[in-house]
């Protein structure tokens, strides 16, 4: 779905009537995982039109994957600017539109902010341009990053549609960071950036057959960011390789003095370095059996997984484990408490809309969803909304949020580390990806992964692909300590190279059975 105007009308007209097959064929090979060379900067600067034609053959039509809800027709102009400026050299970037850019509303996904258009670049952003970057448009996401209710669709808002997987289009994306994981998966840029607050990059990053990457809380600014919760929330790199997704935190990352959580952050100057030659030989890794679910297919891929760690030299220590689930309730309390006041805070600092009434607290958002039913609350309502709007006690909030981070943190993943010796945690990250469903809803499959301790504690958690399933992407899950978050990418790009798994390519049709 775009709202500029079209390039090259009739090249985009010639690629909208081709054939699914064609498109499949057309769909970007899994990307290979040596570090790019200064010829591939130079071709990505050449391909800046080739991403605006896929977009306008494949997101506004063909199979309308509805992943990116604005585009700039003029990137390639920009891009040819910046070619010579920093570590990005004109690379484009897709922004989830959470995500406040200079040149686009930010609406969160949502109708009540379609016209908050703010002409402010979230710190991020600006840290992106200043390092080369440009941003190619705004992606598609779970509306308001999927916290208005315990029903809701992933992929689906309000302002985008329904974000389609390009596996597999009656599949979902998973979220809610969905239009940056599907884009990219079509290659409708080099990257994108995504949000996370417990899953929001990695569910979607594993769903759609790509990297994903969620830095510990406070690498990346969160300013300007449309909210949810100051303890968990993080922006990150959605990319095709992990070389890649370092090259892109290391443009993003950055100190905010209006972000209190950067100020003490433990960054490295360029997360890039050392990925080509870092060895796994004697790196011992820990691996979560009791989180693979019951499937023995993902099973057998995570397996393979194990094997090629081991082949690459790690040393492989097999933990059982059960996690103290009072964190999740706590961190849910967190969630409620945290969302009212920090999407207030949001509300208040925007410009007020040239048209209509400017929402200014989540009391005015859930008015508006109520008085717009029919466009918002069609397919799931917004209870967690109404129960975040009287979430007020804080001593309870302080009480449930010192349980949780501690619980996550000290008492899981540090304890997990220290107690067996290892430096990573390794895990499925998702199953793969189930059928979409409005009415119903979403439907995760089962107690797959053991991401949320590191989104809890803010820890790093990187995903990579390791294969699929009749044709759906899974990922496969490294977890380190906090500011551990190079050597997570490290070890990643190790994987990469280490996978014998072949995976597979879009084929931007509905799911049939691998032949």
């Amino acid at each position: 779905m775009t709202i500029l105007a079209l390039a090259r009308p009739a090249l985009a007209l010639a690629l909208a009537t081709t054939s699914a097959a064609a498109l499949a064929q057309a769909a970007p090979a899994p990307a290979a995982a040596d570090a790019p060379t200064d010829r591939e900067a130079m071709s990505e600067l050449l391909a800046v039109d080739e991403y605006i034609l896929r977009i306008q053959a494949l997101d506004d039509n063909g199979p309308r994957l509805n992943a990116v809800i604005d585009y700039d027709p003029a990137a390639a102009v920009k891009a040819r600017q910046q070619a010579g400026i920093g570590p990005l050299r004109g690379r484009t970037v897709l922004v989830k539109d959470n995500i406040e850019t200079a040149e686009f509303p930010t609406t969160a996904g949502s109708l009540a902010l379609k016209d908050n258009a703010t002409g402010r670049d979230a710190p991020l952003i600006a840290y992106l341009r200043k390092n080369g970057g440009v941003v190619l448009g705004k992606t598609n996401l779970s509306e308001w990053a999927n916290i208005r209710s315990d029903g809701s669709t992933s992929g689906w808002s309000a302002v985008g549609g329904l974000t389609r997987n390009p596996y597999a289009i009656d599949r979902n994306t998973c979220g809610s960071s969905s239009g940056s994981g599907a884009a990219v998966a079509a290659g409708f840029a080099w990257a994108a950036i995504g949000t996370e607050t417990n899953g929001s990059i990695t569910c979607p990053a594993s769903t759609n057959g790509i990297v994903g990457f969620k830095p510990s809380v406070g690498i990346v600014s969160r300013t300007h960011v449309v909210p949810i919760s100051s303890t968990q929330d993080t922006a990150g790199p959605m990319t095709r390789t992990v070389h890649d997704a370092a090259l892109l935190l290391t443009a993003i990352a950055g100190e905010d003095k209006a972000d209190a959580a950067t100020l003490g952050a433990k960054r490295v100057k360029d997360y890039t370095a050392g990925l080509d030659t870092y060895s796994l030989k004697g790196v011992r890794i820990g691996v979560m059996r009791k989180q693979l679910g019951s499937r023995d297919d993902l099973k057998a891929i995570f397996n393979t997984a194990v094997a090629d760690l081991q082949r690459a030299g790690a040393e492989i220590v097999e933990i059982d484990f059960d996690p103290n689930n009072a964190m999740y309730g706590d961190s849910f309390t967190v969630l409620m408490f945290e969302l009212r006041e920090e999407l207030g805070k949001y509300l208040v600092s925007i410009p007020a809309f040239k048209e209509g009434t400017t929402p200014r607290s989540l009391a005015d958002i859930i008015a508006f969803n109520t008085a717009h039913a029919k466009e918002e609350l069609r397919w799931f309502g917004q209870e967690l909304f109404t129960l975040a709007e009287s979430t007020t006690d804080r001593a309870a909030y302080e009480k449930a949020r010192a349980n949780a981070v501690r619980i996550a943190g000290a008492e899981t993943l540090d304890k997990l580390l220290a107690d067996n010796k290892v430096q990573f945690l390794i895990a499925p990250t998702r199953g793969p990806a189930w059928t979409t469903d409005l009415v119903n809803g979403d439907n995760f499959g089962g107690s797959v992964g053991f991401g949320s301790p590191s989104a809890i504690a803010g820890y790093p958690h990187l995903t990579v692909p390791m294969g699929a399933i009749e044709g759906l992407p899974v990922g496969l899950s490294i977890m380190g300590a906090k500011w551990d978050d190079h050597a997570v990418l490290k070890a990643g790009a190790a994987y990469e190279k280490a996978r014998t798994a072949k995976l597979p390519a879009p084929t931007f049709r509905p799911w049939r059975p691998a032949e």
